[in-house]
C-alpha cells in the first residue's frame, strides 16, 4: 500500500478517538461507531481557555508552549509553515493533541517528517487552519445560522464541517467523514485563535 493509502486507512480506523473513550463492539469503520467513540467522555463541553492578559505572541510562537502539542509543533516546522503562522493572519488553528498522531500507522509519522513529504504534510497541516480569528461563540453562531452546520474553507482549499456534537463540544468532520472534537477553546494569540482538539482531521491527498 502507498503511504497516502495507509494514512487514509488510519483516519478511517479511528485516529480521532477521544482519550479515555470506551471501545465499542461495532466495527470501527462504521460512521456510527466512529462518532460514538470520538465524542469526549469528559468534560461535557469544551473548556474555554483560562482568562489571561492580552496575547503577546503569534500562533507559531505559542504552539511549543501549548500542552500536548509537541508533535504538531514539529510537523509545522517540517512543513515550513512557521512563517505562515507567524504572519499577520488572522488565523484559526484547530490543534490536534500528541495522542492523535500516535494513531497513525507505524512509520507514517517518520515518513511525514521526511523532506520529500513536505508538500503532503503542508496540505495536512493547512487543513487544520482557517482564515480569520473565529472564537467558539462565533463558530457556534455560524453553525446555528447554517441550520446546524458551518462549512469552513481551510488553507488547504478543502472544506471542514463544523457542528455541535452530542456533548455540546464543537465537532469537526473531515473529507472522509471522520470526527474530531474541540476540548479546549479560544486560546487567543496576536494573529488569531487556537482551539485544541482531540483528533486529527485528514484532507483528500493526491
Amino acid at each position: 500500500m502507498t503511504f497516502k493509502t495507509n494514512l487514509m486507512i488510519a483516519a478511517a480506523s479511528g485516529m480521532v478517538f477521544a482519550t479515555g473513550a470506551v471501545a465499542q463492539t461495532a466495527p470501527v469503520e462504521t460512521t456510527a461507531a466512529r462518532t460514538a467513540q470520538a465524542a469526549p467522555a469528559a468534560p461535557a463541553a469544551a473548556a474555554p481557555a483560562a482568562p489571561t492578559a492580552a496575547p503577546t505572541t503569534t500562533i507559531a510562537a505559542a504552539l511549543p508552549t501549548l500542552p500536548n502539542r509537541a508533535t504538531l509543533t514539529k510537523l509545522v516546522t517540517a512543513a515550513k509553515l512557521q512563517t505562515t503562522l507567524a504572519g499577520p493572519g488572522p488565523y484559526t488553528v484547530f490543534a490536534p493533541s500528541d495522542e492523535a498522531f500516535t494513531r497513525l500507522p507505524a512509520g507514517a509519522l517518520d515518513t511525514l517528517l521526511k523532506p520529500e513529504s513536505a508538500p503532503t504534510l503542508a496540505t495536512i497541516i493547512k487543513y487544520h487552519v482557517v482564515a480569520g480569528a473565529i472564537t467558539s461563540e462565533q463558530l457556534k453562531a455560524q453553525i446555528t445560522a447554517g441550520g446546524g452546520k458551518a462549512m469552513l474553507t481551510t488553507l488547504a482549499g478543502q472544506p471542514l464541517i463544523a457542528s455541535v456534537g452530542p456533548n455540546g463540544n464543537i465537532e469537526l468532520t473531515d473529507t472522509a467523514g471522520i470526527k474530531a472534537y474541540v476540548d479546549t477553546a479560544d486560546i487567543k494569540e496576536t494573529n488569531g485563535v487556537v482551539h485544541l482538539t482531540n483528533g486529527m482531521s485528514v484532507p483528500k491527498l493526491g
